[in-house]
């Protein structure tokens, strides 16, 4: 017997939730995306009780949630979801609410620096890209700094040097990660009170896709860091096609000028310098 569309209520908002026949209210509300999505939001709509809101006269209200579409991973694994929310007030003024919900990921920028000069010089440090094939993008040649999706069952920290090791072959330990996004948002708390995640998010009009930018500083021996230029890499039986472009670090905006996660972490790592941070 093929699965049947239903409607349940999400508990917590009072919301309506139109389901396909190829998702149960159960591994909605497991999909750590989907739980994430909905207690920000859930916060972020309580703050309309506070008489100096904005929107504290109408508030707005999560009043259905309408799932479009599923995408799974190997496995049966829960990948994607799109849904579509409407969040109105009482006179039927609506917010866009297309929601791509796809779970948190990380990036990293990692910067090898070769052991024949100071620690302290900036110049010469080179910076690793990843040049592989993105679809979505209709590439076959997209430049990045190394990142991948989290499955769930690790922190960020953890996710970033396994990220890194997949990518590029090279093993970091966990404590030598330094959270860049974290360290940035400390010193500038958000003073709207919102509790989004301590991440960049690229497409916050659409897509529930947060990152994390991690750096990970290693001093190697220059040879070896010229050994990784064209290196090919990733898990090739997960289609991944990866090859290594060591770039110097000062070229590095303009070389993954495309990737606005490469973009963050570059800006990021200079303005935390530039404070004296790292």
């Amino acid at each position: 017997m093929s699965a049947r569309a239903s409607t349940w209520t999400l508990p917590g908002l009072n919301a309506r939730v139109n389901s396909t026949p190829d998702i149960t209210q159960d591994d909605l509300q497991s999909f750590p995306a989907f739980r994430t999505w909905v207690s920000t939001l859930q916060a972020s709509l309580a703050r309309q009780r506070d008489p100096s809101h904005e929107f504290n006269s109408d508030p707005y209200v999560l009043r259905q949630i309408d799932i479009q579409s599923v995408d799974r991973f190997g496995g049966g694994r829960l990948g994607f979801v799109k849904l579509k929310a409407d969040v109105s007030n009482g006179a039927g003024e609506r917010l866009p609410g297309s929601v791509f919900l796809r779970g948190g990921s990380v990036g990293m920028l990692l910067i090898l620096q070769p052991n024949d000069i100071p620690a302290s010089q900036e110049e010469g440090k080179q910076a690793i890209l990843t040049i592989q094939p993105r679809i979505p993008a209709g590439s076959l040649a997209f430049a990045e700094i190394p990142a991948g999706m989290l499955d769930g069952s690790g922190t960020f920290a953890g996710g970033a040097a396994k990220e890194i090791e997949e990518e590029t072959g090279l093993s970091v330990k966990q404590d030598e990660l330094i959270d860049l996004t974290s360290m940035a948002l400390h010193s500038n708390e958000e003073s709207d009170g919102e509790t989004l995640q301590k991440a960049v998010y690229p497409s916050a009009g659409g897509s529930d896709e947060f990152i994390p930018l991690f750096l990970c500083q290693k001093r190697m021996p220059r040879k070896e860091i010229e050994e990784l230029q064209g290196k090919l890499t990733g898990l090739r039986e997960h289609g991944e096609k990866i090859t290594l472009k060591v770039v110097p670090l000062e070229d590095l905006w303009k070389e993954g000028l495309r990737d606005g996660k490469t973009l963050a972490a570059w800006a990021l790592y200079k303005g935390l310098q530039q404070e004296g941070r790292i």
